[in-house]
């Protein structure tokens, strides 16, 4: 892991807001490495990245997020999930002979499509929020997934270049009073950040450049890192969930089953003994997927 990707958050003194400041860059190269995807594909990708550990930094509990775009266009989905402990995963899927150009915008790649984030904690009910691709970056669709979800002036600065991929998230805090004319004027001061410096200076040399005549308290570092939750017994029980003449039919055919991970391309073979193994097992048949 990089010791460059790391999330820092920060509280302003005098003001009710908070802000996030995160690079992904290594983690975004481990997400894409195995995937032949193109330039805006991986851009995209980038962002979401950027954007997944900011939203999970914001949860007050042990769970996860997935920023999940979908469409009609030759990009048919993108994904990313994220956990409490910054460990991230994400995939794209193109459609069959489709050509993605150069210089791609959302839309372009998108096409009809929509915005969903869900979140899940490990204790307690789910919640999914919907919203359409209104803006034309995904950090103005996420901004109004926050104006329209939970009514919080939200603004996500995010940038990726060949060098890598990083983000600054600006909130006012929940139940606090709120001041737009102080909001803005954080706001403005942290869209002056270049590309290069968000992504190749150390994070508390950009807080000190747009901050340095405010008051902000930056807390220690928390470390991102790409981590894929795939393994034989997971998807040995997706094996399980199947109905059981395909299965068969396929161990008939090729006397073995090849299980993928899209996530990270790694591979697991079941033959007719293991899956003799896992019907038999205790919690055989279960429908929960992981």
């Amino acid at each position: 892991m990089s010791v460059q990707d790391q999330l820092h958050r920060y509280l302003f003194e005098n003001v009710a807001v908070r802000g996030e400041l995160v690079n992904v860059s290594q983690t975004w190269r481990d997400v894409v490495k195995d995937h032949d995807y193109a330039e805006p594909v991986k851009n995209l990708l980038g962002e979401m990245l950027v954007a997944t550990s900011l939203l999970t930094a914001t949860l007050k509990f042990d769970g996860d997020i997935t920023v999940q775009l979908q469409g009609d266009g030759p990009l048919t989905l993108a994904v990313i999930n994220g956990n409490n402990r910054q460990e991230l995963r994400g995939v794209a899927r193109v459609k069959e002979d489709a050509t993605i150009a150069a210089g791609s915008s959302l839309k372009e790649m998108v096409g009809n499509g929509y915005l969903v984030i869900t979140i899940s904690p490990e204790k307690g009910e789910r919640y999914q929020g919907v919203v359409g691709l209104e803006a034309d970056t995904l950090a103005g669709c996420l901004e109004d997934y926050f104006m329209r979800s939970e009514q919080l002036l939200t603004r996500l600065f995010i940038r990726t270049s060949d060098k890598g991929a990083a983000g600054i998230l600006l909130q006012v805090l929940p139940a606090q009073e709120q001041n737009p004319d102080e909001f803005n004027h954080l706001a403005t001061l942290t869209e002056t950040v270049k590309s290069e410096e968000l992504i190749e200076l150390p994070a508390t040399d950009v807080l000190w450049r747009l901050y340095h005549q405010e008051e902000a308290t930056v807390f220690d570092p928390v470390p991102v890192c790409f981590k894929c939750t795939c393994s034989f017994e997971r998807c040995g029980e997706v094996l399980n969930t199947l109905p059981v003449e395909e299965v068969d039919e396929i161990l008939a055919e090729d006397g073995k089953i090849d299980m993928h991970c899209d996530y990270c391309g790694s591979h697991y073979v079941y033959d007719a003994v293991d899956i003799a193994a896992m019907r038999n097992a205790p919690n055989a048949g279960s429908d929960q997927l992981h």
